[in-house]
């Protein structure tokens, strides 16, 4: 038997998004029903401040992840509307995929300032770059610091001993 390919709907704000001229693909909702949204990173900025005006006015995780050695990196963005007579709020995952040589995606810290030290971790740990953030510097590691700890085909440099931690 032939299986049937499900057909999935966009979803409420895909939808609105489409409505309004703005170009980006629906993912499909997450595991926990969140609605997901791929979007070119030259598209991130007009993209997030529309997002901003139709609510999400909270941006409440924003993070990279590898998806694996010679693959791209993603910068993703979870955001929420935050008001006094919600049950449950609105929720949105934004995607940015860039390729490895050259992860550069524009800063979103001029619309949500959450922003600034998340954006800071995912630059020190998988080597994105957000164009226009006013601090862009290492977080976590030493400024010399050579290379992404959390991408998938780092390799530990030698020169770190375990033994000089005690």
């Amino acid at each position: 038997m032939a299986e049937e390919s499900q057909i999935v709907e966009a979803g409420k704000i895909s939808r609105w998004l489409t409505e309004n001229g703005f170009e980006h693909e629906f993912l499909g909702p997450d595991h926990l029903g969140v609605e997901m949204i791929k979007v070119p990173p030259e598209f991130l900025i007009p993209i997030s401040t529309a997002l901003y005006a139709y609510g999400f006015n909270c941006l409440q995780c924003q993070g990279g992840y590898d998806e694996g050695p010679g693959e791209q990196l993603v910068s993703f963005y979870h955001l929420i509307k935050v008001s006094d007579d919600a049950d449950r709020p609105e929720e949105v995952r934004v995607k940015v995929f860039l390729p490895r040589e050259n992860p550069v995606v524009p800063s979103v810290y001029w619309i949500w300032k959450t922003a600034d030290w998340q954006e800071r971790e995912s630059y020190d740990m998988y080597g994105i770059v957000y164009e226009g953030h006013p601090n862009l510097k290492r977080i976590l590691m030493p400024e010399d610091w050579v290379g992404w700890p959390l991408r998938k085909d780092y390799i530990s440099p030698d020169f770190y001993e375990l033994q000089d931690a005690y």
